[in-house]
């Protein structure tokens, strides 16, 4: 497949009279689930990972990722015509700067790009050049055309307020800014302002398209009006312009002498430049969807835990399915991955998965973000470690959680065993963090790795993303990272806990539940502090503890949860699966 491709595509670069081109893993919104007619990087190179840059000249090519994917990396693309990079050890402006030719012209597609990242490029010296069409279209014969499928209205009952009353909030800091209009090119941003929900992507519920919110509250949206049934063309309301993904140019042009925010790191580069060059004055600035959409209102919140209790009852069924099945060595990744999955749809409201389940044995477990495929596939084996990382869509609430099992029926080496202890000291760290208003990601992250550290150990991924409501399981614009946007925790955000730990060609850790960010009641605080409400529900696996390593505070929490979980989701089970998490979540004593 790559090398066609390859080869096409440098035909192709000759053609337009470009030395190079830059292909990111993105499309026109720049988000991490794209359609399968704007998986270029893959078509290209073979690598399906969600987050990736290809670099190619004449006589050389490079594929980027960060650390998440870099042994998916290695085993998907040809180390004969690719170089596999961390995009953060080797930055592809830099690799470029040295092997490109000197004022040699690099292509970029100015719609897969944002203003700050094609910054990173010039900043290097590089001579970019934006191609009218991206020269992956001409020769990708193949491609498949862009999804079409219906938007649906986001009731009240989940979405807590009506798109009248956001769209007011969005126009007045627009006004308090001096600001006429800003550019929405992130469909999370969309769907939450115009409460709809789409499915032209997987596993996040997005109808793409894009939007123009003006001063006075009147918005405009650019999206095939096929995909706008009569009862969402309703739902929107007169206030709501509809047009074609054609009317957008002109749309910007109309904007000439008017002041307008666009999203330096989040929007396609292409809507500065037109507006630019219609003789708009641009002003960067975040999306003014963001924050107001990170902080969920109390419909959300409880909807968010209404969500993970039957989440919950499906994940605990499947622990009980997997303790039983495998010892036996019968099950292999795929078919456990399957069975979670059917559990899931059982469950009232399941909308489908909020990603690919990352089901991995043994050694696939150490690839942090592994993606079994039929060739890939192999037997979950007894006496090993398995992690499931996996996660719902629900109408009323987005989860992710990932347990970390061992399969037995033996017990575990205490080598692994003092390995989950301390990535568990990290979970409890975050999960029992109490922190001032004003605190980023960043400032919380070491709690999550101190234990780690001290027997120098560490990851190579954030601690925590930020999740929608029933939009993104990967939300911004706050993370728990050390590489976090320094962009303040705040109540109703809901975020990832997740540390883990990796050895290559052996096992994979990681332990994750999902946080809702809740004011801290302090007797003797002066000023507002912050705390965490753990929403995720299911236990965790004691057998690959060792208490002993373990606080009497750390020992205290796990039980406290784990009473909780018993509490709240043993009610929902049945028969032999509450027995069994009955023995699960025993107190240490």
């Amino acid at each position: 497949m790559s090398v066609p491709a390859l080869a096409a595509l440098r035909q192709e670069l000759a053609r337009q009279g470009l030395d190079g081109f830059i292909v990111p893993r993105a499309d026109e919104h720049l988000g991490e689930y794209v359609p399968a007619a704007a998986e270029r990087l893959t078509w290209l190179t073979g690598f399906t990972g969600s987050a990736g840059l290809a670099a190619v000249l004449a006589d050389t090519a490079a594929v980027f990722t960060d650390g998440r994917y870099v042994l998916q990396l290695a085993e998907q693309t040809d180390p004969k015509r690719w170089q596999q990079l961390h995009v953060t050890e080797e930055p592809p402006p830099a690799w470029l700067a040295q092997h490109a030719p000197n004022d040699g012209r690099i292509g970029y597609d100015p719609l897969l790009i944002s203003e700050e990242g094609l910054a990173r490029y010039t900043d290097a010296g590089l001579k970019m050049v934006a191609v009218e069409r991206n020269p992956i279209d001409a020769v990708w014969t193949d491609r498949p055309a862009p999804p079409s499928a219906p938007a649906e209205p986001h009731p009240l009952a989940y979405s807590g307020r009506t798109s009248e009353d956001k769209r007011a909030d969005v126009a007045k800091v627009l006004r308090e800014a001096k600001q006429d209009a800003a550019v929405l090119t992130d469909p999370a941003s969309i769907a939450w302002l115009l409460n709809i929900r789409g499915g032209d992507v997987p596993f996040t519920p997005f109808a793409l398209g894009f939007a123009l919110v003006h001063a006075d509250a009147a918005t405009d949206l650019f999206i095939d009006p096929g995909k706008l049934p009569a009862e969402t063309r309703a739902w929107l309301g007169n206030a709501v312009s509809v047009a074609g993904r054609d009317a957008l140019a002109p749309a910007l042009a109309k904007l000439a002498g008017k002041t307008v925010r666009v999203d330096a790191s989040g929007s396609p580069v292409w809507f500065a430049q037109q507006l630019l060059k219609a003789g708009a004055v641009v002003a960067p600035a975040s999306d003014p969807c963001l924050l107001p959409k990170a902080c969920k209102n109390t419909t959300e919140q409880q909807g968010a835990r209404e969500a993970h209790l039957r989440d919950a009852a499906a994940v605990c069924r499947f622990l009980h399915w997997l303790a039983v099945a495998a010892p036996a060595g019968q099950e292999t990744e795929i078919s456990a991955a399957e069975a979670l999955l059917g559990f899931r749809r059982q469950v009232d409201g399941f909308r489908g998965e909020s990603f690919p389940a990352i089901s991995g044995a043994g050694e696939h477990g150490a690839i942090i973000h592994y993606r079994v495929t039929e060739e890939s596939n192999r037997p979950i084996k007894p006496n090993e470690v398995y992690l499931i990382d996996s996660g719902a869509q629900y109408p009323d609430g987005t989860t992710d959680i990932t347990r970390t099992v061992w399969t037995g029926p033996g017990q575990p080496p205490d080598e692994v065993r003092e390995r989950v202890t301390r990535v568990m000291q990290g979970h409890i760290a975050i999960a029992t963090a109490v922190f001032p208003k004003g605190v980023g990601g960043a400032h919380l992250d070491a709690f999550a790795r101190r234990a780690l550290w001290q027997m120098g150990l560490d990851y190579d991924h954030g601690t925590g993303h930020g999740v929608g409501s029933y939009l993104s399981v990967h939300e911004g614009p706050v993370s728990i990272s050390r590489l976090a946007r320094p962009v303040a925790i705040d109540a109703g955000m809901i975020l990832s806990n997740e540390p883990g730990y990796y050895l290559p060609d052996h096992y994979g850790i990681r332990l994750e539940n999902l946080l809702l960010v809740q004011a801290a009641d302090l007797a003797n605080a002066r000023k507002p502090f912050l705390c965490f409400e753990t929403l995720t529900l299911a236990p965790f696996d004691r057998r690959l503890l060792q208490p002993a390593l373990m606080t009497r505070a750390e020992r205290e929490w796990l039980d406290a949860y784990h009473a909780r979980v018993l509490r709240t989701v043993g009610p929902e089970l049945g028969g032999a699966e509450r027995d069994w998490l009955s023995a699960a979540c025993a107190p240490f004593g």
